[in-house]
C-alpha cells in the first residue's frame, strides 16, 4: 500500500489531476484546408452540453467526431428527427466562445448559422464588432444576431467579455475568465475555462511577447502558474502554427515549437520551478499545413516540440474528431 501512495506522489501532475474536462477537436489547422480550421468542444464531465472554443470548423468537425466515435451518448433514436450530426450541432453545443475576429475561427459558425438554435456568443469586445460589423451585416452574411445592422434574425445573443472578469457561459454548467492576448498586435483572448472540480485554458492565436512586445502572455502565465501548482489546472490548447525555420518576421502573431517552449519556460516561474509542468497537458493547435511535396509540418513540429521538452510537457497533437478527457 505504501508503495502505491508514493508512485502516486512521484508520478508527476497527470496522476493528481482527476479527469474533468471532455474535449473534441473539431478543426486543428490553421488555414488553408478550410474543412479543418480552428475549433473545439470542452464540457464538463458532468454536464451535457459543450462550450464551442472558437468556430473555424463546426460541422464537417461534428461528422468527423461521429465517424470517431467521440459522441458516445448520441444515438438516431436520441437525436431524431434531426440528424446525429445536426443534434451535436444544435442541441449539444451551448454557447461559442470566439477568441477573435479572423476568418479561420468563424467561418463555421457565419456558414452554419442558419440552421443553428438560439446561443450566446461569448468575446472581447472587438471581436463582438467584427462579427457584427464584417460578417453578420446583410453584406457578408445575413445578421443571425441582435445587434447591428438591418433585420436582425436574432439566433445569437452577442455577449461582450471584459478582461479578468468571470462569466457564466451560457448554459454549459461552466464559467470563464478572459485574458488578452497579442496577434501581429491584433487582440486575441485566452479562455480559462472552469467548472466546480478545476479549469482549462484555451489560446485563440498568439504571438511570443518578446515579438509582440506585449506583456499578455506573461499575464495568462501569472494567472495559471498558481492553478498548476495547486494541481486545479487540467490542460491547455495552445497555437504552434509554425516549425522552427520560419523566421520571426515571417511569424505574423504565432508561435513556433523554440518560441513557445521560451514561453512554457516563462511559466515555470509562476507555477512552482522547475519540474512544476512535469505532464501537464498541452494541446497543440493551428498547425499550418504546407501545400509542398514532402513536408509533413505536422510531424516536424511534433518532432521540434519533443526534441526541446526538458520542461517534461506532455504534449498532444489531436486531429480532427478525436476525443481526450482532461
Amino acid at each position: 500500500m505504501m508503495k502505491k501512495v508514493l508512485a502516486l506522489c512521484l508520478s508527476g501532475y497527470s496522476a493528481l489531476a482527476l479527469a474533468g474536462f471532455d474535449v473534441v477537436a473539431l478543426g486543428v489547422d490553421g488555414g488553408v484546408s478550410d474543412g479543418n480550421l480552428t475549433s473545439y468542444l470542452i464540457r464538463s464531465d458532468n454536464q451535457p452540453q459543450y462550450l464551442a472554443l472558437d468556430a473555424g470548423s463546426l460541422l464537417p468537425g461534428i461528422a468527423k467526431g461521429l465517424e470517431k466515435g467521440s459522441f458516445p451518448q448520441v444515438t438516431p433514436e436520441l437525436a431524431a428527427p434531426y440528424t446525429p450530426q445536426s443534434y451535436v450541432f444544435r442541441q449539444l453545443i451551448g454557447a461559442y466562445f470566439i477568441s477573435h475576429g479572423h476568418l479561420d475561427h468563424v467561418a463555421g459558425l457565419i456558414i452554419g448559422s442558419p440552421e443553428d438554435s438560439k446561443k450566446n456568443i461569448y468575446a472581447q469586445a472587438d471581436t463582438i464588432l467584427t462579427l457584427r460589423n464584417h460578417y453578420f451585416n446583410w453584406k457578408a452574411w445575413p445578421n443571425f444576431t441582435d445587434s447591428g445592422n438591418g433585420s436582425r434574425l436574432g439566433t445569437y445573443r452577442l455577449q461582450t467579455v471584459r478582461p479578468q472578469q468571470r462569466v457564466t457561459l451560457g448554459v454549459t454548467g461552466l464559467s470563464g475568465v478572459m485574458y488578452p492576448l497579442s496577434h501581429d498586435r491584433y487582440p486575441s483572448s485566452m479562455m480559462l475555462v472552469s467548472d466546480r472540480s478545476g479549469s482549462f485554458a484555451y489560446f485563440g492565436d498568439t504571438g511570443p511577447d518578446a515579438l509582440e512586445q506585449s506583456r499578455n502572455l506573461d499575464g495568462a502565465w501569472r494567472a495559471l502558474g498558481p492553478l498548476i501548482e495547486q494541481k486545479k489546472l487540467k490542460g491547455m490548447i495552445i497555437e504552434s502554427s509554425y516549425p522552427n525555420e520560419v523566421e520571426d518576421k515571417n511569424l505574423y502573431g504565432h508561435l513556433t515549437p523554440a518560441w513557445l517552449l521560451k514561453e512554457l519556460k516563462n511559466l515555470t516561474q509562476y507555477s512552482g520551478g522547475e519540474g512544476s509542468l512535469k505532464d501537464f497537458p498541452v494541446v497543440i493547435s493551428h498547425i499550418k499545413p504546407s501545400l509542398k511535396q514532402g513536408q509533413d509540418v505536422r510531424a516536424t513540429i511534433k518532432q521540434q516540440l519533443e526534441q526541446g521538452n526538458d520542461l517534461g510537457v506532455k504534449f498532444i497533437l489531436m486531429e480532427q474528431g478525436d476525443r481526450q478527457t482532461f
